[in-house]
């Protein structure tokens, strides 16, 4: 997996306490942000209202397969992908019965 760039604002405080912790364990600023960020997507991807709204975004086409597999397990993810071709295959051959 490779790495991006990214440039966001903090307020000044929360810099601070990244510093400060980066200076007490001995690591970077972008060491300790990366953690907290990990954590955090740790924690919600366990609840069921955020997995939900993941596939939801996957079914809806505004996430891929591979972030959709980032969120879930493969076994589900490509459940969730079989259930989306399913879909979609039932919902053209609705538009070509209406057609006839």
């Amino acid at each position: 997996m490779g790495t991006r760039r990214v440039n966001f604002r903090l307020p000044e405080s929360l810099v601070q306490k990244a510093d400060v912790a980066a200076e007490i364990t001995h690591k970077n600023r972008t060491e300790i942000l990366k953690e907290a960020l990990h954590e955090y997507l740790e924690s919600v991807e366990d609840d069921d209202r955020f997995r939900e709204a993941v596939v939801d975004l996957y079914l809806d086409g505004r996430i891929d397969f591979e972030v959709l597999d980032e969120f879930v397990s493969r076994q589900d993810a490509e459940a969730i992908r079989a259930s989306k071709q399913l879909l979609e295959s039932g919902e053209e051959m609705a538009d070509d019965l209406a057609g006839l």
